[in-house]
């Protein structure tokens, strides 16, 4: 590679690993760069994958005040991470792509759309915030929908951040802050089945992999330490408004 590529994918992957601890949608930065440089879609989104993981991990140390109480939450929630992490990742390794692909700016739309609408249905519903034990029901939710997730979140993953942060929101999850340290661990947990996976079936182009994973890591804890800073309104205007350019983003790909 170039300078020019190095300087380009290290600051590709700093700018994705902030939005990630933020929001998620990181990699409709990396993926494209990756794809921009030659590589097979396949490989790319594995090495994006495997590239932006270090950088969740600046994100949940950046959020670490914000997550007391939340043990329960982490560890329950965190281990179905792991097993739809591992379907999704299996998925993509063994089938093609192309139907899913044009499914995720829908997915992407209705997180968003759940993201910004979540105040009046909490209203609407009367729904309470959660509470320190929560209820068997609150626990069956919330990890039907987080296998799912991770299922996504495994394959291919953009805008998977917005989804979780939409449903933790529904859940009772009102501190921004908190949820976006949970949905960084969860992360994770998604993630790294993902990793071990694509490193173990050779989809990963490691030099590519290893300088994002420098940038990814710093990003991630300046996107962390950046939005506890600003507050968590803007934090949630940010969040829609990522949303809603990742939308934009698939889209306008898919007509290429």
């Amino acid at each position: 590679m170039s300078t020019a590529h190095v300087a380009i994918l290290f600051t590709g992957a700093f700018v994705a690993g902030a939005i990630n601890s933020i929001a998620g949608g990181g990699t409709l930065i990396t993926f494209p760069l990756l794809i921009w440089l030659g590589l097979d879609p396949k490989v790319a989104n594995a090495t994006s994958t495997v590239a932006l993981w270090p950088g969740l991990f600046g994100g949940l140390f950046g959020f670490r005040k914000d997550l007391e109480n939340s043990s329960a939450i982490l560890w329950r929630l965190g281990i179905i991470s792991v097993i739809g992490g591992a379907v999704g990742a299996w998925l993509l390794i063994w089938t093609p792509s192309p139907i899913f692909a044009r499914l995720v700016p829908f997915l992407i739309l209705f997180a968003t759309i759940l993201f910004m609408a979540q105040g009046a249905i909490t209203r609407r519903l009367r729904l309470q915030p959660i509470a320190a034990e929560p209820k068997t029901s609150w626990w069956l939710g919330a990890i039907v929908f987080q296998f799912f997730s991770s299922i996504y979140g495994g394959y291919f993953g953009a805008g998977n951040g917005i989804l979780m942060l939409a449903a933790m929101g529904l859940l009772g999850l009102h501190d921004i802050h908190r949820a976006n340290g949970i949905k960084n661990f969860l992360g994770i947990c998604i993630n790294s089945i993902a990793v071990l996976s694509f490193t173990l079936f050779h989809l990963v182009i490691w030099p590519n992999a290893i300088l994002m994973a420098g940038g990814a890591l710093l990003g991630g804890y300046f996107g962390a330490s950046l939005a506890v800073r600003i507050g968590q309104v803007w934090v949630r205007r940010g969040i829609v408004l990522i949303g809603f350019v990742i939308l934009f983003v698939m889209v306008w790909r898919l007509r290429q």
